[in-house]
């Protein structure tokens, strides 16, 4: 058996070349045998063991001394390179407004990815053609699909029968899809484990429950590594090309619903999932995440939010960094539009390791939710409508919102959509009520409390 997504590839091999560079290793003595390799084919399994070894080679290499950032992946390290604290309120709230506020979260994080789900790989051509085309730009719904005529329909390459479910006119709940899933998964590792489960849990919950071809980039080269005994923390850095991707940080949600009020603990709750499969950014945006969303219980104000996340991860590495720069052109004036563009400047949509990268996406999150007016509707559409991993950023964003405004005051148009309903491919929770989520996570908030 020979599956594409199993063996190494050219795109691994590129990716690990954007990687290393992107975190300072010193490539001078090994950029021949990247070329090397990219000239030879690699479906072809003669080819692999080379491919192999360039992989070890790189993971060892030394960082740059001229290098600026300071990017440990230890939970002891990452503490001891924190900013200084945020100050924000005590959980005061009551059981139910909590309730309220948890069942906000999780609806908001499920709206929030299906908005972004069908058009999840559309480039700015595709996607903003398509919404100027049925009058329909700035992005303010769902995208639909029945309004489209048949010669829409082909140009826009939407004939699937499967790719047409997860527009808003046609969906009658959430379907399944791995931003959910993970979300779930924490749920179903702490109803398990309880607060002081362990990354090696988190391996083996996903060996025993997901399987392996549900699983994508970091997180499928990590379940290859369990599969051959290697656990974490290796299990992120072992021929892992993809080990600063988004994957991690679409995981953050649950651990910050879990820990409401307690940007720390959720942050901690972050490091012993992220940890299993990436290092470094691709942690942080995981931990930042799940900061902001326990905030997100006790604060209103964005920029209060985006700073408790901050201060979860070192003040001197290259997530911190992207997110200051969006803060800044914020507190500039620079209209959205303007702030889209420069993060399309900095960051190639058409690149996979750019469009599947933590901070690109993590730069998106910060735009929607700066420029999002304290809105729902407003913030998820401005997370979606730059492109690159739209399904993740609207449910980041919109798992934020959610939170701060409770699920009743989610506007119905948007809640109607998924009828409550979230489908997963998690054992025993394959067909869910999002309020049966919402009750489950308030038992484990009592446990942890």
């Amino acid at each position: 058996m020979k599956h594409v997504w199993l063996y190494p590839s050219k795109s691994d091999i590129e990716t690990e070349r954007l990687q290393c560079t992107q975190e300072g290793r010193d490539l001078s003595l090994v950029q021949y045998e990247f070329n090397r390799i990219l000239a030879h084919d690699l479906e072809n399994s003669a080819n692999w063991p080379a491919a192999y070894a360039l992989l070890d080679k790189t993971i060892t290499l030394p960082i740059r001394s001229d290098f600026k950032f300071h990017e440990p992946s230890d939970l002891e390290g990452i503490r001891a390179a924190r900013p200084v604290p945020v100050q924000i309120p005590t959980l005061s709230l009551a059981s139910a407004e909590l309730e309220d506020r948890v069942y906000g979260a999780w609806a908001g994080r499920t709206i929030g990815c299906l908005l972004g789900k069908p058009v999840e790989g559309w480039r700015r051509p595709k996607m903003w053609g398509y919404l100027k085309e049925t009058n329909r730009w700035p992005l303010n719904d769902f995208f639909k699909i029945d309004i489209l005529s048949q010669e829409q329909k082909d140009k826009w390459n939407l004939n699937s029968e499967w790719h047409s479910a997860w527009f808003g006119d046609r969906a009658k709940a959430m379907p399944e899809d791995d931003d959910m899933n993970y979300t779930t998964t924490g749920l179903a590792i702490m109803k398990k484990h309880g607060a002081s489960f362990t990354p090696t849990d988190v391996a083996n919950f996903w060996m025993n429950e997901i399987p392996i071809n549900h699983t994508c980039t970091a997180e499928r080269i990590a379940y290859k590594n369990f599969a051959l005994l290697i656990g974490p923390p290796e299990s992120a850095s072992y021929r892992n090309p993809y080990r600063e991707w988004i994957g991690a940080q679409i995981r953050a949600d649950f651990w910050g619903y879990a820990a409401p009020g307690n940007p720390e603990l959720a942050a901690e709750f972050a490091w012993r999932d992220a940890s299993i499969s990436h290092v470094k950014n691709g942690i942080y945006g995981e931990m930042w995440v799940a900061a902001m969303i326990a905030a997100a219980f006790v604060t209103s104000d964005i920029q209060t939010i985006i700073r408790a996340g901050l201060a979860q991860i070192p003040a001197n590495c290259r997530l911190s960094d992207a997110i200051e720069s969006v803060l800044e052109w914020h507190e500039v004036e620079v209209d959205y539009d303007t702030a889209v563009y420069r993060l399309h400047e900095l960051w190639n949509e058409d690149r996979p390791h750019d469009w599947c990268h933590t901070i690109s996406n993590a730069m998106i999150v910060v735009i929607a939710l700066l420029w999002g007016e304290n809105d729902y509707a407003t913030t998820i559409c401005r997370a979606v409508q730059p492109c690159f991993d739209t399904d993740c950023n609207g449910a980041t964003s919109g798992s934020i919102l959610g939170a701060i405004i409770g699920r009743k005051s989610l506007p119905s148009n948007w809640m109607d959509v998924i009828n409550d309903t979230l489908h997963t491919g998690v054992a025993g929770y394959n067909t869910v009520r999002i309020a049966d989520l919402t009750r489950d996570t308030m038992k484990v908030i009592e446990k942890t409390a």
